[in-house]
């Protein structure tokens, strides 16, 4: 019953804070988002369009609203580089996201380096580029508590109530799993309490408003926002940092034509060369896009071959 009262309690929270953050956005230009449908956003073509449509979507790395303003330029980019209409796709699950990727209901998405190993293996997925940030194509996993709490190592962390983002998230949830199991023990025994946010920025958010003591997040993301300014940093630190691993990359279905995906490769490749392109690029603190290259992501595999392993052997114990 405990636990019940807690996780009701942290969501409702949870949700208000998130209102009253985004309530402190700019609201001149309000963005309502439906995890069921596309949306059209290029204002320059309103209306119907006989042009052929680019169907992309961004896995929510970020909550909605920020996953919308923040990618919706490079987007808008692409689509008007293709000669073609865009339509945006939001979910609220990295699965969700690669189902849409694995039945080709859209064309290319920005996904995480998780869920990009599973959707390789399940369905393919055709491997386009891979950003450069700080002049690295590798990413980490920060641990973080509140600034002001005691807390300086995982160890410290047992007992006290944690935030995965994603059940499929690389740097959210499965690097403390690996953590975790090289400590000897699983998280439903170490922790207090877990709770999913399904977004970095919603872990965040959990840990710097005291909701959580604890939570695992994309260094990409908690860097954008502390460099950019934002509140949602102020009140974490960062006590743990993981090892490198390969950028989440921006992927395409496996039954795009060869001939659409070379040119969205090209168009990725070329951005930064181009004046409109690098200003968007800079926006999101990215330098240009790299070809992509499938055994940057093995340690992500070993990772999770490691944790299936040990889930094998659970399952077989009598």
């Amino acid at each position: 019953m405990g636990y019940t009262i807690r996780r009701v309690f942290f969501c409702v929270a949870l949700l208000s804070l998130m209102t009253l953050w985004g309530c402190g956005s700019n609201d001149d230009e309000y963005v309502t988002v439906d995890f069921s449908d596309t949306v059209e956003v290029d204002e320059e073509q309103p209306g119907y369009s006989d042009r052929p449509r680019l169907k992309a979507a961004v896995g929510a790395m970020i909550s909605p609203r920020e996953t919308f303003e923040s990618y919706r330029e490079i987007l808008v980019y692409l689509s008007r580089e293709m000669d073609m209409d865009l339509e945006f796709v939001q979910r609220k699950t990295y699965e969700e996201v690669n189902e849409l990727l694995g039945k080709n209901e859209i064309d290319l998405a920005f996904i995480c380096s998780g869920p990009f190993v599973r959707g390789r293996e399940k369905h393919g997925f055709n491997l386009l580029a891979a950003p450069v940030v700080d002049g690295s194509r590798h990413y980490y996993s920060y641990l973080i508590v509140h600034e002001n709490s005691p807390y300086e190592s995982l160890e410290d962390l047992q007992g006290k109530t944690f935030a995965f983002t994603d059940p499929d998230s690389n740097t959210g949830r499965m690097v403390p799993l690996y953590w975790l199991h090289e400590m000897g023990f699983e998280p439903e025994e170490y922790f207090e309490d877990i709770i999913y946010t399904y977004s970095h920025d919603n872990s965040i958010l959990a840990v710097s408003k005291n909701l959580v003591d604890g939570a695992a997040v994309d260094h990409l993301i908690w860097d954008y926002f502390h460099k950019s300014g934002s509140e949602i940093t102020e009140n974490t630190r960062i006590i743990k940092k993981s090892r490198p691993f390969g950028i989440p990359p921006i992927v395409a279905s496996p039954g795009i034509s060869q001939d659409k995906a070379q040119r969205l490769k090209e168009v990725l490749l070329s951005m930064h060369q181009d004046d409109k392109g690098k200003e968007i690029l800079s926006s999101l603190m990215i330098e240009k896009f790299v070809a992509a290259e499938d055994h940057w992501y093995d340690s992500i595999r070993d990772i999770y071959k490691t944790l299936k392993t040990c889930e094998d052997q659970d399952a077989a114990k009598p």
